[in-house]
């Protein structure tokens, strides 16, 4: 019996524990004390459920005894009547709404939470990571793995941030038009940083990312209903549609497939199709962003399963266009992979020779790429080190273990 109320309380924080947060924290605009009072109510149910039975709906009872322990939180904190009572109503209010549900639904309010995380007042390098963690649940050493920082430094900003939100009164809301833009788009990034983290993550491990790409696609298409005219929305979803619906075909049997030894067959051309018409409809608005641009790129390669063949004109031109509105270092090194199959892997390298040293030095895909492009122009030696870089720098045991077949395979020439 314990067992099983350990996994269903386990369940429960994976899948409903953004839904959670953001509920909580909209009502109290106390995200640290929204935090604390859900995970005091994991410990009641690890202490309960396993005496009293798991509850028909653990997502409601992990509500209600974190909305009480809210409560109690704030009747005990010294802070003026008028907050207090403002606190103890929200919740009533909520109470009573939520009584007259049959199965205990409660409004989804992570969209809110998402802006309120992206406030001017909060600084930028946070957004994302703050964004993941209070929304998805996502820990902060994770985070600091994907971010490149100690995850003390990641706790402390974290930590700083939601404070912040309590200090300030941040509001739980969508912005109105004149704000939204600039708002939008670190939401927007963050919802794609999690798509990517659980992306990463699709190595059979049955941990906290592997549900992360269909919660970010959740997000994708309740932002999209809301926000109907921003093409960006649209692009984003699109993007992370095209990706998701290759997912069965980057491994076979835990082996990693690249994307252009794929078989097509086992695209899902339902999500396909899906990411077509968003496309379609955001390029209708006339205004290309970069969102639109990376799913445009995803199209490109998805238009392989009904030609047999890649446009890889049209992907350097498309990588161009995604470097001049946003020069990040993925599409740069993307540009010169591409390059490599067009002009051949001289020029490649030549890109790659041009990048900033500091900034690629732990990035695992350069080195990837480089060592193929050094391999191709029988650099043996130099490609065999840029291999074991990659290896080195790779989280996926399956991409792992794929380069270090292209080791072997470099080193046996060479012999």
């Amino acid at each position: 019996m314990k067992s099983d109320a350990g996994r269903a309380a386990e369940k429960v924080a994976r899948q409903s524990y953004g839904k959670l947060i953001a509920f909580l924290a909209a009502r109290s605009r106390d995200v640290p004390a929204a935090e604390d009072a859900l995970c005091d109510a994991l410990a009641a149910a690890l202490r309960t459920w396993p005496e009293r039975g798991v509850p028909d709906n653990p997502e409601a009872w992990l509500l209600t005894v974190a909305r009480r322990n809210l409560l109690q939180a704030a009747r005990r904190q010294t802070v003026r009547d008028n907050a207090r009572s403002t606190v103890a109503m929200a919740f009533k209010e909520a109470e009573e709404r939520m009584n007259d549900v049959h199965d205990a639904v409660f409004p989804d309010e992570r969209l809110k939470l998402l802006f309120a995380c992206t406030h001017p007042a909060i600084d930028k390098s946070v957004h994302t990571p703050l964004m993941l963690q209070t929304v998805l649940g996502i820990d902060a050493k994770t985070m600091a793995r994907a971010f490149v920082v100690s995850p003390d430094a990641m706790s402390q900003r974290l930590v700083r941030a939601k404070v912040k939100i309590r200090d300030a009164g941040i509001p739980f809301a969508i912005p109105e038009r004149p704000l939204l833009p600039e708002r939008l788009a670190g939401v927007l990034a963050a919802i794609y940083a999690a798509y990517g983290i659980g992306w990463d993550g699709l190595d059979g491990e049955q941990d906290s990312r592997t549900g992360l790409t269909g919660e970010a696609i959740w997000l994708g298409r309740t932002l999209t209903t809301i926000l109907s005219d921003e093409p960006e929305v649209m692009g984003l979803l699109s993007l992370m549609l095209y990706c998701e619906a290759r997912g069965h075909a980057r491994r076979s049997g835990g082996v990693y497939i690249p994307l252009e030894e794929q078989d097509t067959g086992l695209w899902n051309e339902i999500m396909m199709a899906e990411a077509d018409a968003l496309l379609r409809k955001a390029g209708s608005f006339n205004r290309f962003g970069p969102f639109q641009c990376q799913a445009a790129i995803q199209s490109v390669h998805a238009t392989r399963r009904r030609t047999g063949t890649t446009d890889w004109e049209a992907l350097a031109t498309l990588y161009r266009a995604l470097i001049a509105m946003k020069p990040s270092l993925g599409a740069k090194v993307a540009l010169a992979a591409v390059i490599g199959r067009l002009e051949g892997a001289a020029p490649a390298l030549a890109l790659l020779d041009a990048l900033e040293q500091r900034s690629v030095a732990s990035y695992q895909p350069y080195w990837a790429v480089r060592a193929h492009l050094l391999s191709e122009l029988g650099e043996s030696e130099a490609g065999a080190t840029a291999y074991r870089i990659a290896i080195g720098l790779s989280d996926s045991p399956a991409v792992s273990s794929f380069l270090t077949d292209r080791l072997r395979a470099i080193i046996s020439r060479s012999a």
